[in-house]
This record gives structure tokens, C-alpha cells and sequence, in this order.
């Protein structure tokens, strides 16, 4: 168990899962639940993406690289840069294959439709991500129409960065909702995957993505999101949620965690990322308060069990 929903006083609903914590020196510190049988990352796979992209030779710095690996929030600084990549290699908003969508961000996506405006692949979360594999694959020369199937060379590519960072084979190949390749690993392999871009060496793939993430943690989610909050609250923090509830974390001394709520429930990510944050000795004054409402007013809380 590692959260339940507290209603007025009695427990109403509760969260299973598994977690793991490893230690600076890569040893599993803590495990609850099941951390070695697959499970699809969603989204926390997206630096291993941006890896492979600059693997590819595609040359992205800054808030380019960090967009790369995004579930950006849909705000207008966010579809902003992706337009100018888009422009800036050639491409238009006709050949991303992401679905179109509303912005992620609740309160960005009311002022979005207020404004008149429909869904669209760039305000799609992954479309920062899907520019750059498009981009990437326009450098090598790779066909572009197909650049999301698992035999394309540039997702080929990225299934060997994804067995490489995580010490392990992908067990299985789904499509992710964003219709990119979905390559599943152990919470284990996921945690290990980030301790190695927070340790990999300067200048390489896998350093330049967390060092990009980390500087522009506004690109690689939003202004009202947990991920952004963490990585500026904590120093050398590199954070990445996905969807169905995953959550993967390194420290800058090589310590990581990664965990999924069995049940997919995102309410539950704060309340046990701040917990487990906690038992590995850092301050996240805030991250992991969830409270519960009734009539519009506080009347309970999601809180970690563990």
C-alpha cells in the first residue's frame, strides 16, 4: 500500500504499488512491491528519447533539448518553441504524428478554449518531442512519414539507449498515447536509467539532456507542475513523471528512485513522491500535501502509508 485518500476523518479509497530507492552506489536501498517485473514507463522514458535524438547528431542546447524531453503543459511558451523548432529544421506542424489535443494544464486549457482555439498536435504534450524526432531524422537523411515505428532507425536507436542506461533488455514494445514506440522496463532498470544521466560524463548525450532538464525544468513540464517545482526547489534534481501514475528521480550523487501506482492513479504521484523524497533526506516543504475537498473546502487528505 502506498497511499490512501482521506475523507472527512475515514479512509475512502487506497493506492497500491511498488517503489524503489537505490543508493549512491547504485544498490537497491528500498523496495515495496514488485520493482523487477516490467512495466511501461510512459513518459519518464522521455530523456532516454532525447538521448537518441542527439545520438542521431541532432544538435538541440537549452530549452530545446529540455522541450525534447517534455510533457510540456500546452502554455503559450511552450507551443511558442515548438513552432520555432519546427521552423527552425524545415518542418511544419503537418508532419507531427502526435494526436491533437488541448493543453495539459488545467488552467492553461480554459484560457486556451476561451480563446476560440481547437485541439491541435502542437499543444499536444509530447509535440516538443516528436519535433525532435522528426528533426533528427531529417538530418540523417531517415524517411519521415514512418519516424514511430520500432523498425526506423532512429527508434531503433532509441531502444539501444533505453537497454543501455537501464542494464536491462526491453521486456516488451507497446504505443505510448502519443503514438511513439513504448519500451518497457523493470522500476528497478527505469531508476537506474536516470542515476546514469546524473552521473554520465559532461558533454555526453545523456548529461546534456538531465543538464538541460534541470536548467529549464519550466520546458520539460510547466509553471504549476511537480516536476518543474522539484528540480527548482531541489539542486542537481532530475525529475520526470508519466502518465498512469509512474514517477522516476535522481539525486545528483547518484541516488535514485522510481516507482508506478498500480492503479494509474496520478492523484497519488505528490503524496508518495514526497514521502519517499523524505526517507532519502530531502526537504519538499509542500510537494506532497494532496488535499481532499468536499463543498469546496478541505475536508480531508492523500497521504503516503509507507
Amino acid at each position: 500500500m502506498l497511499a490512501e485518500v482521506v475523507r472527512s476523518g475515514f479512509v475512502e479509497s487506497r493506492h497500491r504499488g511498488s517503489l524503489v530507492v537505490l543508493a549512491a552506489d547504485g544498490s537497491v536501498e528500498l523496495a515495496l512491491g514488485d520493482v523487477t517485473t516490467p512495466v511501461f514507463p510512459r513518459s519518464s522514458n522521455k530523456p532516454m528519447q532525447a538521448a537518441g535524438v542527439l545520438r542521431a547528431g541532432l544538435d538541440l542546447t537549452g530549452e530545446r533539448l529540455a522541450i525534447a524531453a517534455a510533457s510540456h503543459s500546452g502554455e503559450l511558451f511552450h507551443r511558442d518553441l515548438v513552432r520555432r523548432l519546427l521552423s527552425e529544421h524545415g518542418l511544419d506542424a503537418g508532419q507531427l504524428q502526435c494526436p491533437p489535443d488541448l493543453p495539459l494544464d488545467p488552467v492553461e486549457q480554459e484560457t486556451y478554449l476561451a480563446s476560440g482555439a481547437v485541439r491541435d498536435r502542437i499543444a499536444m504534450n509530447c509535440s516538443g518531442k516528436h519535433t525532435a524526432m522528426l528533426a533528427a531524422s531529417a538530418l540523417r537523411g531517415w524517411p519521415l512519414e514512418s519516424y514511430l515505428d520500432p523498425e526506423h532507425p532512429l527508434q531503433k536507436l532509441i531502444h539501444r539507449v533505453v537497454e543501455e542506461v537501464s542494464g536491462e533488455r526491453v521486456a516488451a514494445v507497446g504505443t505510448d498515447g502519443c503514438g511513439a514506440p513504448l519500451l518497457a522496463i523493470t522500476l528497478t532498470g527505469l531508476a537506474r536509467s536516470f542515476r546514469f544521466f546524473v552521473l554520465a560524463a559532461p558533454g555526453s548525450a545523456e548529461r546534456r539532456v538531465a543538464d538541460a532538464m534541470r536548467a529549464h525544468p519550466e520546458y520539460v513540464a510547466g509553471t504549476r507542475r511537480p516536476d518543474t517545482w522539484l528540480m527548482r526547489a531541489v539542486p542537481g534534481v532530475l525529475s520526470k513523471m508519466g502518465a498512469e501514475a509512474v514517477q522516476a528521480v535522481a539525486l545528483p550523487d547518484g541516488r535514485a528512485l522510481a516507482f508506478k501506482v498500480e492503479d494509474g492513479a496520478g492523484r497519488a504521484l505528490g503524496p508518495v513522491l514526497g514521502r519517499a523524497l523524505a526517507l532519502m533526506g530531502v526537504s519538499t516543504e509542500g510537494l506532497g500535501r494532496a488535499a481532499v475537498l468536499g463543498g469546496g473546502r478541505e475536508v480531508g487528505e492523500i497521504r503516503a502509508v509507507f
